[in-house]
């Protein structure tokens, strides 16, 4: 099934403007991190507006089947336009081969995880920020117009200012959020100091089709809906009551693409929160998925979660001021939380539901 990140934008919106620029026009892309969840439907979205990619992964994180389900989506014909990179942003040398002759570098690949990073605070670094300053470096030498990188909303630590402003943000309360932080300090430095045009979108919680269900390190959407649907347990951290931003993926790819595009004289060299701008408590998502599943898999009936401690490294709220993104950028969300879930929810269910 194509994806479905267009509809329900205003008819003369900046993201279907960007869409039918590119729909005439080719360009050069890089994708880091291109057969994980946000980096495959990047891949997917560019290959359908007629773009040629150039994809770099290492599948420490992501999936070849993650890239098999984009090339049937797109058909033969346009997968021809994509090229795959076997490789790591930690080798320099990697980092360069990728960049060669690209326009745009669109960096999703990192270590994503504040859990993992607290564990691994070294594989933390290595890669989130050893790995970012190589393509920073790659994509100066290379000449690259714009590089587009995804930074996150753990950046804003322990400030409980909500909603989150830019230009405001507290102590980092995890390795993970602290290299966040450190990528966006290095991509400040190489603007000024070398002159290329870099933007960060701070991701909140993005969820949607692909993201991976597996592992200690899944995150809330994928590992609730796979916990539902093949009726193991289901905890909540804390009392359910920590809230959080929860952003569908369609609406990231409108921010990735807009960004790297936007001509407005002040959009280069910025930070932006990319969510969707409200509030939703883990208490109201799990009876949010519960309403969705319900009625396909009956033995949700009597269904119920278990709680358990707070989560090291976690913040309690987490809620974006899209205000600057909207009017620099022209960010638009498609989609809101109870939407975003319908789609995804489709997937996972044609995905992971046992056959019947």
């Amino acid at each position: 099934m194509a994806a479905d990140y267009g509809n329900g934008a205003p008819a003369e919106s900046a993201y279907q403007r960007v869409r039918e620029r590119l729909a005439q026009r080719r360009h050069h892309w890089l994708v880091t991190g291109v057969a994980g969840f946000i980096g495959s439907n990047l891949l997917e979205t560019l290959l359908e507006l007629g773009q040629r990619v150039t994809g770099l992964d290492n599948f420490l994180t992501g999936h070849r089947h993650n890239l098999e389900q984009v090339r049937q989506t797109v058909g033969p014909r346009a997968w021809e336009r994509f090229c795959l990179i076997e490789g790591d942003i930690r080798d320099l040398e990697q980092c360069r081969q990728a960049c060669a002759g690209v326009d745009y570098v669109l960096h999703q690949a990192a270590l994503g995880s504040v859990p993992r990073s607290i564990v691994d605070p070294l594989l933390c670094n290595e890669i989130n920020i050893g790995g970012f300053l190589n393509m920073l470096v790659a994509a100066r030498d290379a000449g690259v117009a714009r590089l587009v990188y995804a930074a996150s909303s753990a950046s804003y630590g322990d400030d409980a200012t909500l909603p989150k402003v830019e230009s405001r943000s507290g102590r980092p309360l995890s390795p993970y959020a602290l290299s966040k932080t450190v990528n966006e300090l290095y991509a400040d430095v190489f603007a000024r100091c070398y002159g290329g045009e870099a933007i960060g979108l701070r991701y909140f919680n993005v969820f949607g089709p692909r993201q991976d269900p597996q592992g200690a390190y899944a995150a809330v959407i994928p590992l609730w809906i796979a916990a539902m649907i093949h009726d193991r347990r289901l905890v909540i951290n804390g009392d359910g009551e920590s809230s959080r931003d929860f952003c569908f993926v369609g609406n990231v790819v409108q921010a990735n693409l807009l960004a790297a595009l936007s001509e407005h004289a002040a959009a280069a060299n910025q930070v932006y929160n990319v969510a969707a701008g409200g509030r939703t408590s883990l208490n109201e998502l799990y009876l949010l998925l519960h309403g969705l599943l319900l009625e396909r898999f009956p033995h949700l009936l009597d269904y119920r979660p278990d709680y358990a401690d707070f989560r090291a490294g976690d913040v309690r709220h987490s809620q974006a001021d899209i205000g600057k993104a909207v009017s620099l950028l022209g960010y638009a969300p498609t989609h809101d939380v109870a939407r975003g879930l319908k789609q995804a929810i489709r997937w996972y269910v044609g995905n992971l539901a046992p056959p019947r």
